[in-house]
């Protein structure tokens, strides 16, 4: 396959490469060799949030309102993984039917495989593949698994934090962490009973929050009734405006390639350790406890 000449039409041939780079299989580094000039023009957006928020069913209005400014929109929902396979076992493109036929959206299923903050490893290897054959626009949807969802922060050029009405003291509990990383926040279900007082403890939360240069908004929207859903692309917008005209959008991008970069090494590391011959006796020395797990990586380390 000639990576170069692969574009947002073949979803087939993309498809390909996101697998390649995801199990690491040989020749996956020939992908980026190809692709990795041509990154840098999608716009990245992360959509956090706690389980049942409705990330799902907003991901796939805002993909629509997305694609009505004639945009092409790439989707990757992480969903939990299957112990037995390894594979994804929610499959949001289920949900996303309609959306999947589409032209001009790709949508990638990927497993957390185990990963704590709610996304996959290859998560960020993905957005760079998406980015290269032509992607405007990159939307992320995590697991739903807490507050470890603060990992988003690193892959994502805006975070959209998703609420529902009548989540109270849970409002409390969640400052410590996504809180934080929130850039739109939008109160989903907001037909249900206590959206606005939702909207004022999200906001009154937001107060007490060290001061930013940019100051989240708190929306109010209905994914199902299709209700708040322009402006909370319009804020979206806003927000890449801001960034970019204050050039915190380059330093953002920065960071996240510095990100990448890591996971990068450490995966590499990670498995050249993993072929050590050394590597079964260092493991059955430490579970017999005649030597302790920094000794254990120290010797592992001098023989690479």
């Amino acid at each position: 396959m000639n990576y170069k000449e692969v574009t947002w039409k073949n979803k087939r041939q993309i498809g390909r490469m996101i697998t390649m780079v995801e199990n690491a299989v040989e020749g996956h580094e020939e992908v980026f060799e190809a692709l990795y000039e041509k990154t840098g023009s999608a716009y990245v957006i992360g959509i956090t949030g706690p389980p049942g928020a409705g990330k799902s069913s907003l991901t796939d209005i805002l993909a629509r309102s997305f694609i009505s400014r004639d945009k092409n929109v790439g989707i990757i929902a992480i969903d939990p993984t299957s112990p037995f396979t390894g594979g994804s076992i929610l499959g949001d493109r289920i949900r996303m039917n309609e959306l999947s036929t589409d032209p001009r959206v790709f949508i990638r299923s990927m497993g957390s495989r185990g990963q704590l903050g709610g996304l996959s490893a290859a998560t960020s290897s993905a957005v760079q593949i998406l980015d290269a054959v032509g992607a405007d626009i990159i939307i992320i949807e995590t697991v739903g698994v807490g507050q470890s969802e603060v990992e988003i922060v690193k892959h994502a050029d805006s975070i959209l934090m998703v609420m529902v009405p009548g989540l109270g003291d849970d409002i409390q509990a969640m400052k410590a962490g996504i809180m934080e990383i929130g850039d739109i926040f939008v109160i989903n279900k907001s037909d249900l009973p206590g959206a606005n007082k939702t909207k004022i403890e999200v906001e009154a939360m937001l107060s007490f929050m060290p001061k930013k240069s940019w100051r989240p908004p708190v929306l109010l929207a209905s994914a199902t009734k299709e209700e708040g859903i322009e402006e909370v692309v319009d804020a979206l917008e806003s927000h890449r405006a801001f960034q970019e005209e204050d050039g915190l959008l380059f330093e953002r991008r920065k960071r996240n390639l510095n990100e990448l970069l890591f996971e990068i090494l450490q995966d590499k590391l990670f498995r050249q350790v993993k072929k050590l011959e050394d590597y079964p006796l260092v493991l059955e020395e430490l579970t017999e406890k005649t030597i302790d797990p920094y000794a254990a990586a120290n010797q592992l380390f001098e023989k690479i």
